[in-house]
């Protein structure tokens, strides 16, 4: 898989209610206009569906999830995104990873975490903080 990760000055459990809070998703995910679980709990197995840009909606089932730390789903049947979190105090690490073959998908990854960014910092009251640059020229 590929990743892209982005440390973020929010606490991770601010940031892991955004990753799985189906209404949030469009606010954060580029290629999503709208998202509904079929059942009522985000968990292992749960199925919904994903409407994209084009309004068809496509069917997905959270394949893997480590309630807190990381989820995965299958979309139309195919191996899609993960999506994760590394708690670091009142900051964390959030990444998303895309199949082998889905390499060109990672700028949206890229996008969808800086919107994540934003919303779990405005949630916490901060503001994002530039990059901290380490070593010597």
């Amino acid at each position: 898989m590929w990743t892209v990760s982005r440390d973020i000055e929010a606490p991770a459990d601010t940031v892991w209610q955004i990753l799985v809070d189906l209404e949030a998703w469009p606010q954060w995910g580029p290629t999503v206009t709208g998202a509904t679980l079929d059942g009522a709990g985000f968990e292992l197995g749960a199925t919904g569906r994903v409407w994209t840009p084009v309004g068809v909606p496509l069917p997905f089932t959270i394949s893997e999830l480590d309630p807190g730390r990381m989820w995965g789903w299958r979309v139309a049947g195919v191996p899609a995104t993960r999506h994760g979190v590394e708690p670091g105090g009142q900051r964390c690490r959030a990444w998303m990873s895309a199949p082998v073959w889905g390499p060109a998908y990672l700028p949206v990854l890229a996008t969808a975490l800086r919107r994540i960014e934003k919303m779990a910092v405005d949630a916490a009251g901060g503001r994002p903080q530039p990059p901290q640059v380490t070593g010597r020229p």
